[in-house]
């Protein structure tokens, strides 16, 4: 019998629906976040910022929590890494279609690639990322499209994937991000912005989302938000989401597969991230076996499925394009309790200083605000 799987999208608005949202109220068009005509939007990408954190710290966030509902919670789909998140916010399209399946993947050459900072001549972005972007098609209309984001991303392969068509501007100060977004969106002219915000996925991977450090970062995110959602004039408006939202794991629940060798028995590749991860299987191995023995083991903390389930599942999305499949795991172990899985064979201890983490399918990961300022209605 196949296994109970989580359903990645559960509410009506997801964050694919978003910016194409945000392009048709440009038009004056109908749209599934049944936005008014606008002048401008500007969509405010808060990475990290689950709903469940957002409503744990409540009053830290005077403007943000009070509009937290059912109604302004969405689902992020799966899974919740940023690479893949980003692009389906960037294209309205599932990771299915555009093809960014995971943190860490196979290539169509057996390469594991990061799909964050490992782009080259073979993993080119203007390919591997297959869809158009919103920011694309608002250019085709005459929509001026702006990305506001870290200087450092200027011009990397992760930014021409998933921003292509915007105009990049680089500002490394969280508040002067905000100041530079404000000034824009007082220009003349239909407008569709981008403002990225790093700061708190940063601060929960170092200290966890439960720290001081990370309620701060909220603190500040949210005078800021309240003081640029002032400035928005007529027919403006603002929409803030955000990518994941972030568990934190305790040290007691680093799982080390590989005190279990049976685990890894016709497991050619292990891929993925800590709470997801992506099992690819030596030639003439079975991943129905691969995930049994997975299930046997793990079963009662973790989601497994073979590539088949978890695309009969819609876990990528309503459809799975041929080209994209192989880059998915042929067995994926997604999360559900607060572990991680670790390689205990790693002298580096890749990742195992990280608190906060995401990838999974878990409510506190796959649920994000969608909070509307000024001209949204």
């Amino acid at each position: 019998m196949p296994p109970m799987l989580p359903a990645a999208f559960t509410t009506r608005a997801s964050l694919a629906t978003v910016l194409p949202s945000s392009l048709a109220a440009l038009r004056g068009e109908r749209n599934d976040l049944d936005l008014p005509r606008l002048d401008h939007v500007v969509v405010i990408l808060v990475d990290g910022l689950g709903a469940a954190a957002l409503r744990a710290r409540s009053g830290h966030a005077r403007t943000l929590a009070p509009m937290l509902g059912k109604a302004t919670t969405i689902d992020a789909g799966f899974p919740t890494t940023t690479a893949a998140a980003l692009a389906t916010l960037t294209t309205g399209t599932a990771p299915g279609e555009h093809g960014l399946v995971g943190y860490r993947v196979r290539d169509g050459t057996g390469r594991l690639t990061n799909q964050l900072s490992g782009w080259d001549a073979q993993m080119d972005p203007s390919t591997w990322q297959r869809s158009r972007t919103v920011f694309e098609r608002a250019a085709d209309e005459g929509v001026r499209a702006r990305a506001i984001g870290l200087p450092k991303f200027a011009g990397s392969g992760f930014t021409e994937a998933v921003l292509r068509g915007a105009e990049f501007i680089g500002v490394q100060s969280l508040a002067e991000r905000f100041d530079t977004t404000a000034d824009i969106v007082a220009t003349p002219g239909p407008g569709l912005t981008y403002l990225y915000v790093a700061e708190l996925d940063q601060l929960a991977h170092a200290r966890g989302w439960e720290s001081s450090d990370w309620t701060a970062a909220l603190e500040t995110l949210d005078a800021l938000v309240a003081s640029f959602a002032r400035r928005l004039g007529p027919g403006r408006a603002a929409l803030l989401t955000a990518d994941h939202g972030v568990v934190d794991v305790p040290e007691g629940g680093h799982i080390l597969y590989d005190t279990a060798p049976e685990l890894l028995d016709g497991v050619a590749d292990v891929a993925g991230e800590p709470r997801v991860l992506h099992l690819y299987t030596a030639p003439g191995t079975s991943a129905t076996d691969v995930a049994e023995r997975w299930r046997d083991a793990e079963g009662d903390r973790s989601w497994v499925a073979t590539r088949a389930e978890a695309v009969e599942a819609g876990w990528f999305g309503a459809a799975v394009a041929p080209e994209v499949a192989p880059r998915i795991g042929d067995v994926l172990v997604a999360a559900r309790k607060r572990i991680a899985y670790y390689d205990g064979r790693d002298p580096l201890r890749t990742g195992r200083n990280m608190v906060g983490q995401h990838g999974s399918i878990t409510p506190e990961e796959t649920r994000v605000p969608l909070l509307r300022f000024g001209a949204a209605g």
